[in-house]
């Protein structure tokens, strides 16, 4: 073999090492970005057997101020498990009894199938003869007075005549069964009152949502759960979607992230290739005192710093920190005209009527 063919020889050998060397580097590199596992800080490890170590104070880093990063909670409310009737969001129809008591298991019994009215809740309360308290019937207890009711608005648009109409027909029923006679309000006055009420909600509601868009190589759907856990968030009850608790049991989520569904579900999950998430803020879902917009400020930050991602709004366009920041003063007046209605953001009335 000739000089000149054992260089050629070479010569295509490093070419051609070149090219898969290349290749695997642009392979890499446009890899989702994979969950690293969790290493424990100096301050996490624990030897065998040192007591003395177990019982130290918490390492804190010097200059960073745990309880000055977050200012404690204001007072929130206590969460109620069945909303009771509220003449401000609510038709409501007593039903006379004529003096009788009536059981919870005969109220129960006589409850319709269905709990709606078109796309409206339908409820029955009762006032408890011990309590004197109105609460849904339960079983064991005796009621003096009883009352249906139907909502008058929620997302879906306002009570109209005809779901009035149903209204009248399943509580006059539900009346007959427990032997007692409804009273019920004009309807023409009441669809009125829907309408008043519907515009209202439409024109003072807010559900607020950052995107994170990937910078460089996409996220992996295990890559984005980690980082989304380390600020607090949880998985949800649907593929694709993570939520940070309320601090308060029973409460909705704070907050709620989501990306691709598929990704999550996908047979290969370590190669399902995720190149934007979104941060959403059901506001009138939150109560203010949990500082719900703060909390959905500083996770959209964190993330894109730990995720290299760039923060944007549904239509790609890059939100700057101020305009972020300002979004917040806009929040606040919001939250003031709903309390002066009577419909405080995270209360019960505000999360029926914002549903």
């Amino acid at each position: 073999m000739s000089s000149l063919q054992v260089g050629l020889a070479v010569a295509g050998g490093l070419i051609l090492g070149g090219v898969i060397a290349y290749n695997t580097w642009n392979a890499r590199r446009h890899e989702p970005r994979q969950a690293q596992p969790e290493v424990p800080t100096p301050a996490e490890r624990v030897e065998p057997g040192l007591d003395e170590a177990m019982a130290a104070p918490e390492r804190v880093e010097p200059g960073f101020d745990a309880d000055a990063a977050l200012p404690p909670l204001g007072p929130l409310p206590t969460p109620d498990r069945r909303p009771r009737l509220d003449a401000l969001i609510d038709v409501i129809a007593p039903i006379a009894l004529d003096g009788r008591v009536v059981s919870g298991d005969a109220l129960l019994a006589a409850l319709p199938a269905t709990r709606r009215v078109g796309s409206k809740p339908f409820a029955v309360e009762g006032q408890n003869e011990a309590s004197g308290e109105w609460e849904y019937p339960v079983a064991g207890q005796r009621y003096n007075a009883v009352q249906a009711g139907v909502q008058l608005a929620n997302r879906t648009g306002a009570l109209n005549e005809i779901e009035f109409s149903e209204f009248v027909m399943k509580a006059q029923h539900f009346a007959d069964t427990v032997g007692g006679a409804p009273e019920f309000p004009d309807m023409l006055h009441e669809v009125a009152r829907a309408r008043e009420l519907d515009q209202f909600a439409s024109a003072h509601d807010a559900q607020l949502g950052f995107t994170l868009r990937a910078r460089g190589a996409a996220w992996s759907p295990g890559f984005v759960q980690q980082q989304a856990a380390r600020q607090g968030f949880v998985a949800g009850a649907i593929a694709g979607r993570m939520v940070l608790p309320s601090t308060e049991s029973g409460l909705p989520p704070l907050l709620d992230l989501s990306f691709d569904a598929r990704a999550a579900l996908s047979e290969d999950v370590a190669q399902s290739a995720i190149g934007a998430l979104t941060l959403n803020l059901d506001v009138p879902q939150v109560h203010r005192a949990e500082r719900p917009f703060e909390r959905l400020r500083d996770a959209a930050f964190a993330l894109a710093e730990s995720m290299d991602g760039l923060i944007t709004d549904d239509a790609g366009q890059p939100l700057r920190p101020e305009l972020i920041n300002g979004i917040g003063g806009d929040l606040e007046r919001l939250y003031d005209t709903l309390e002066q209605h009577d419909l405080a953001a995270g209360s019960a009335q505000a999360r029926r009527l914002f549903s």
